[in-house]
């Protein structure tokens, strides 16, 4: 399979992990533990609008992804985001993450995957040997 395939596979499937995580477990509210997390770290009185802005916000990212447009930046603002997130989760509300304190582990994945998608597969696509 050629790179720029592997590289655009790659790019929908991360998309995809931002969609169900958006749409599905913070806007419909589908997994509300979701909602539990953002209660226990922002506060109960705003947790649930709060939890729809980050879910569509978690959309925006899958649109963006997707647009192309600064796809550097975008790989970039992706491994802060998940990185700060799972740092915070980590520290403040362990026993709510599905996997515990394993959840980092996954998220770790999850950013070698933004990293090798953009920043190796993505040269491999304009450069290949």
């Amino acid at each position: 399979m050629k790179y720029k395939n592997i590289h655009w596979i790659l790019s929908i499937s991360i998309a995809l992990v931002w969609i169900v995580n958006g749409l599905f477990c913070k806007v419909l509210n589908l997994v509300p533990r979701h909602e539990q997390i953002v209660a226990r770290i922002l506060g109960d009185s705003y947790s649930r609008p709060l939890t729809v802005l980050i879910g569509l916000s978690e959309i925006l990212m899958a649109i963006w992804i997707l647009s192309r447009i600064s796809p550097r930046m975008n790989a970039i603002s992706q491994i802060i985001i998940v990185a700060t997130m799972n740092i915070l989760e980590f520290i403040l509300v362990p026993d709510l993450l599905y996997w515990g304190k394993m959840n980092s582990v996954f998220a770790f994945m999850f950013i070698l995957a933004i990293y090798f998608n953009e920043f190796y597969m993505n040269k491999r696509t304009v450069n290949p040997s």
